[in-house]
């Protein structure tokens, strides 16, 4: 590859995941949060999910995991694999062929739940859309090659095995929902997944490629930006294994074992990657905020909420208020802030070396958001299953809290994104590059 042929492809990558990361802000900020936020203050109102639409609960979950973080997964994953070798300028071609579909999917799913016009038809089309563009993704990055055909391959990282995990627990998930909006279109009264059928999918597709793909990539990243030891191998494998048998009996309906199973997987994930042992090095905060360290461990700490939550309201849920605040606690509490603080840290060098608008910004997003997740887990069992009124009174305030963390956020990456990077592409060799900038 020429230099000249390098430096436009590094610039196609950049335009790509660019557009990747916008379309993921407008699915958080729109459908995804805004929509949450309506959902609760019509809940907190009238002290009870009786009478608010499932269709627009499901809605609003869709959007947040795969219309948000789906985006962002497949927008990263195409940069960062195109960067590592073998397939740029195809994978280029294929990211915006994948890009329309998914959009297009993730936005038919979310406007048929919430207007239910012909949904019978769109469901299952904007299923279709959304698997097509990931089957599109998967069969591309799973032929990329790091290393030249004569090279002898290392054996597989510990970090990408839980990433290639991550990625088959994603087109599952899309399987599954591709199955389940024709079996609704077929046999269903309203677009909306029965609860017990639901339940179990959000197993897969809350605890599956999200929780795996942050493992993997923190094993990758976080002994680079805390400072921590390197992971340990053997029990992020045995943690992988666990969460394995505790989604296949999610799947099959034993909660209680699923439960127990995804709360030891965390704890070995947590113990493994070294979250909590002392740093060997400084963590490196230049042009982030400097509480970054502290809010990738505090997701730590959401994440063993979660897991203890789930164990809980396996045993002891009523009125589903304990199964929502576990729920909550790892979509928001560890999804939500490992995203916003490895998110602002570093996807401004991935859209053209960019440098991040505001560390206050950045900071103040963090902490908002984990404030009014604290409300929401604080709030909603008392709420739901005693029906206190003081609980009742704060989930409006939690939601309206996390849409201003929120609000922070898309403006602190939709700001950087806009202003012009501090110096054009370079012309440079894109294979075997490394993922991110390391200072």
């Amino acid at each position: 590859m020429t230099a000249k042929t390098a430096a436009e492809t590094e610039i196609a990558l950049q335009r790509m995941v660019t557009v990747y990361v916008v379309t993921g802000l407008l699915f958080l900020v729109l459908p995804g949060t805004f929509l949450g936020v309506w959902n609760l203050v019509s809940i907190s109102g009238r002290h009870s999910l009786a009478g608010l639409s499932q269709a627009w609960l499901q809605a609003h979950g869709h959007a947040q995991i795969f219309g948000w973080i789906g985006t962002f997964v497949i927008g990263i994953g195409y940069y960062s694999l195109s960067k590592m070798g073998g397939l740029m300028p195809v994978a280029v071609s294929r990211a915006w062929t994948s890009w329309a579909l998914w959009t297009g999917g993730v936005t038919l799913r979310w406007a048929a739940n919430v207007t239910e016009f012909h949904w019978r038809a769109l469901l299952p089309i904007s299923a279709a859309f959304q698997l097509i563009a990931f089957a599109i993704f998967f069969v591309t990055v799973s032929h990329h090659k790091s290393q030249p055909a004569s090279t002898r391959r290392p054996p597989i990282e510990a970090w990408m095995k839980l990433v290639i995990a991550a990625t088959v627990a994603f087109l599952l998930a899309l399987i599954f929902n591709l199955v389940e909006t024709l079996v609704l279109a077929s046999a269903g009264a309203h677009p909306e997944i029965p609860h017990w059928l639901d339940q179990r999918y959000l197993f897969l597709a809350a605890w599956g490629f999200p929780v795996l793909a942050v493992w993997g990539f923190n094993a990758k990243w976080l002994p680079v930006f805390l400072g921590l030891r390197e992971p340990y191998r053997d029990g992020l494998m045995a943690a992988l294994a666990t969460s394995g048998f505790g989604l296949a009996a999610a799947l099959l309906g034993h909660l209680r074992t699923a439960t127990l199973l995804l709360l030891v997987a965390s704890i070995l994930a947590t113990v493994s990657l070294g979250v909590f042992s002392r740093p060997i090095k400084a963590a490196k905060t230049l042009r982030v905020s400097t509480s970054f360290p502290g809010f990738v461990r505090g997701a730590y700490v959401w994440l063993l909420t979660a897991a203890s939550l789930g164990v809980y309201a396996a045993v002891a849920d009523t009125h589903g208020g304990i199964w929502g605040a576990s729920r909550h606690a790892l979509t928001v509490g560890f999804l939500s802030t490992m995203v916003f603080a490895i998110g602002q840290r570093i996807l401004p060098a991935f859209c053209g070396m960019r440098l991040l608008y505001s560390k206050r910004l950045m900071g103040a997003s963090l902490a908002i958001l984990n404030l009014g997740c604290l409300l929401r887990v604080a709030s909603e069992v008392p709420a739901y299953e005693w029906n206190l009124r003081t609980a009742w009174q704060i989930l409006p305030v939690s939601a309206v809290t996390e849409l201003t963390a929120v609000t922070l956020f898309a403006l602190n990456l939709g700001i950087t994104l806009l202003l012009p990077p501090p110096r054009p592409a370079v012309s440079r060799p894109l294979t075997n590059a490394p993922l991110i900038h390391p200072s």
